[in-house]
This record gives C-alpha cells, structure tokens and sequence, in this order.
C-alpha cells in the first residue's frame, strides 16, 4: 500500500497540473502547496483528503522515471483516465483492459507521463455480471 510517492519533475507545477487533469475521474486533486528555491513542491490527494502523491523540482540532472498506479473507483474511471490521458498528449503505453495474468478483475491502464514515469490506473474488481 502507497502511504505516499514523490517525484521529481521536470516542471513541477505543470506535472501536478497534468495529473489533476488526468486522474480528476478518480478524485485527485491539489491538497498543499509550498514554494523552494528551486520551485514548487505540490501534494496532490485523493477522495480521502491526504496528500499522497508529490511533484517537485528536479535535484539534480537524469531521467528518474517511476512507476505508479493510482487506485481508480471503477472500470469506467479507468477508461475515463484513458481519455483524459490521449486528450492531454500522453504516451499510451497500454490502453484500458483486463490483465489476467495479474490476477481476475484487474483492469488498468498504462500511459507517460509529462516526465516520462510509466503510470498506471487500476481497477481491482470483476466485470459486471
């Protein structure tokens, strides 16, 4: 279970902003921002009010791409990750299925992000009967 994932961007407002607008059908939204020297560090949260996933400034130069699945309330949020994603210019990597070889009723997508993170949203439940 994530507590929370940092990363480090190349524009960290802009990657707050991208997954807001991406991940908005699984209620992220930005919680708490503050500024450094080096620019804005943002925690974004969930339906659950906690600041768990942040952008912030690169520390230094490299390519740090992560994976990261966000949790998504239902198979349609999944696919509406999926439009929202293909809107927003995203790399897709894997579009909207079931992934039985993790395990029945996984369900997820696989895209880029802004700095080239493969990320992911899931859906953990079986199909409507």
């Amino acid at each position: 279970m994530i507590d929370h994932l940092g990363l480090q961007c190349a524009d960290a407002a802009a990657a707050a902003a991208f997954y807001e607008r991406v991940f908005a059908p699984c209620g992220v939204r930005e919680l708490m921002r503050y500024e450094t020297p080096h620019g804005p560090v943002i925690g974004l949260a969930g339906p659950g009010g906690q600041p768990q996933l942040w952008t912030s400034p690169l520390e230094g130069p490299g390519n740090r791409p992560v994976h990261l699945a966000l949790a998504a309330p239902s198979r349609a949020a999944v696919d509406q990750v999926f439009t929202a994603a293909r809107e927003a210019g995203a790399e897709i990597l894997h579009e909207p299925r079931e992934w039985p070889e993790y395990h029945p009723g996984y369900y997820g997508v696989f895209f880029r992000d802004l700095d080239g993170n493969n990320v992911e949203a899931v859906h953990h439940g079986f199909p409507p009967a």
